[in-house]
């Protein structure tokens, strides 16, 4: 009896470590490993964007109604209201009375903005509910956007209040239509959201309609948009608001926008970078991702992750922070390292 007894202890126990590793396993995801985007290794060009795309392309659709909760974790600044791209007027509680509801000006109401604008796609799912392109607007100024592509533009047609967001006739060399020009600050932003959309949706991009887009899976832009936001991701790298963004939405939506996660990486699918293969471990970045080949050591101690997010260090100085470490990139805060 004393045996059985053992034997059942030892099954019980075996099935609780089982069930604790499932749970663990259910709340993590695969880019915990750090080889969120080893299948995109040793690629460049139209390879390197169609190896992503079928990394990025398997996620969770979001229903269109989840969008209102999303941006409590996704786009609500530090002092816990919502983070407007379109207007720096507005100051709206995240989920007050202003959310969604009518407005005549600048400042009365935020709503759910398709930074590709829907219609370029024709309300497909799963672009439709996609985290990663939608963003909380003033609704007015996304009103007056509408479905314009962006560009850059004098503005003589609207501006939003201290014109942060302008709309009017393009001033981009290649397009003389009319174009929604955002603020500097977030013009990196919105071109790494371009990129993300282009690729995630490969297999369907040839079908959208756009002047910003070509009827091809690749490039997919047109040239002068594609130039544009070359230049506009260049001039604007990633920020921390983009990094935590990007973490928020992987986990809502689980999946990822590696031109957030590899500052640069587009000049590695249609940029300077062409024939230079990819490396997702002992990636080279561009010279404005910000990585820089030596620590400081001030006081206190730090996390060390990759950019895939995986913690691989914690609770030691800046000064043996990236000590012994394999060659990589490694965030410490808000800035990346590289160990070469």
């Amino acid at each position: 009896m004393k045996a059985n007894k053992e034997t059942v202890r030892r099954g019980m126990t075996a099935v609780a470590a089982l069930l604790i590793a499932v749970a663990n396993a259910a709340a993590q995801g695969p880019n915990d490993s750090g080889t969120y985007y080893e299948a995109a290794d040793g690629t460049s060009g139209r390879g390197l964007k169609s190896a992503m795309a079928a990394i990025i392309n398997d996620h969770t659709v979001l229903s269109y109604g989840n969008l209102w909760e999303c941006f409590y974790t996704t786009d609500r600044r530090d002092d816990g209201m919502v983070w407007d791209m379109y207007s720096n007027a507005t100051n709206y509680t995240m989920g007050g009375p202003e959310q969604g509801a009518n407005y005549k000006k600048e400042g009365d109401s935020y709503n759910r903005e398709h930074s590709m604008p829907k219609s370029w796609f024709d309300d497909a799912r799963p672009m439709y509910t996609d985290l990663m392109h939608i963003v909380p607007t003033d609704g007015y100024v996304n009103n007056r956007r509408g479905n314009y592509p962006f560009g850059e533009t004098e503005g003589e047609t609207y501006q939003s209040e201290g014109g942060f967001s302008k709309l009017g006739r393009s001033t981009t060399a290649g397009y003389s239509g009319t174009v929604f020009e955002p603020a500097d600050e977030y013009k990196g932003d919105f071109a790494r959201i371009y990129f993300y959309m282009v690729t995630c949706y490969e297999d369907v991009v040839s079908t959208w309609s756009s002047d910003m887009l070509d009827g091809t899976s690749y490039p997919a832009f047109a040239t002068w948009a594609l130039d544009m936001l070359l230049r506009w991701a260049e001039a604007d790298p990633v920020s921390q608001k983009e990094t935590d963004r990007n973490e928020a939405v992987w986990q809502l939506q689980h999946n990822r926008n590696p031109f957030v996660d590899y500052p640069g990486l587009e000049q590695y699918v249609w940029g300077g970078k062409l024939t230079e293969a990819f490396s997702y471990d002992n990636y080279g970045g561009s010279s404005t991702s910000g990585i820089v080949t030596a620590v400081g050591s001030p006081s206190g101690f730090v996390t060390v992750y990759t950019t895939t997010g995986v913690a691989v260090r914690s609770g030691v100085s800046r000064a043996e922070a990236l000590r012994g470490l394999p060659k990589g990139i490694y965030i410490i805060g808000a800035k990346k390292y590289a160990v070469r």
